[in-house]
C-alpha cells in the first residue's frame, strides 16, 4: 500500500509550511487525492515538491518549474525534461554571471569612493599640536 502523508506530515517532512504546500496546490504544481474531505499526498507529491523547492532556491519561477515538471508528464523517458533542464540552468547560469560582474563592478566603484572619502576626511583632520588659523595651538584654543 501506498504511504500517504497530511498536509502537515507532508510540511514537517520537508520543513516548509501547510500554507507553502496549499499555494503550490493552488497553482497546479501538485494534485493532491482526497480521503474524505482531507487532502492526502503520495511519494509523487513529496518528490514534486522537492523538485520545486530545489528550483526555487536555484531562482527558476513557479512558470519555469511548472514546465519542467508537466514534461514529466509528456515523456517519461525524460528527454525533453532533460532539454528544458539544461537550458534553463544554462541561461540561469549566464543571468548569474552577468549579475556577478555588474556587482564586482559595483563593488570596485564603491571601494574607489570610500578610499577617495577616506584621503579627503585624512586631509581635513586636524593633526595634535597643528596651528589653528588664528596663531593658536588647537590644544589651547578650547
Amino acid at each position: 500500500m501506498t504511504q500517504l502523508f497530511t498536509v502537515t506530515e507532508l510540511a514537517g517532512l520537508l520543513d516548509i509550511t501547510p500554507r507553502a504546500i496549499r499555494f503550490y496546490e493552488q497553482k497546479g504544481l501538485i494534485n493532491p487525492r482526497r480521503a474524505g474531505k482531507t487532502r492526502v499526498y503520495t511519494h509523487r507529491d513529496k518528490a514534486r515538491l522537492q523538485l520545486i523547492l530545489r528550483g526555487k532556491r536555484l531562482g527558476f519561477s513557479l512558470t519555469e518549474i511548472g514546465e519542467y515538471l508537466d514534461l514529466y508528464e509528456v515523456d517519461r523517458t525524460q528527454t525533453s525534461q532533460l532539454q528544458l533542464l539544461q537550458e534553463k540552468v544554462t541561461e540561469r547560469i549566464e543571468l548569474l554571471e552577468a549579475q556577478q560582474r555588474d556587482l564586482q563592478q559595483t563593488l570596485s566603484e564603491l571601494h574607489d569612493v570610500r578610499d577617495q572619502v577616506e584621503r579627503a576626511m585624512a586631509e581635513r583632520t586636524p593633526v595634535a599640536g597643528k596651528q589653528s588659523g588664528d596663531g593658536k595651538a588647537d590644544s589651547d584654543a578650547a
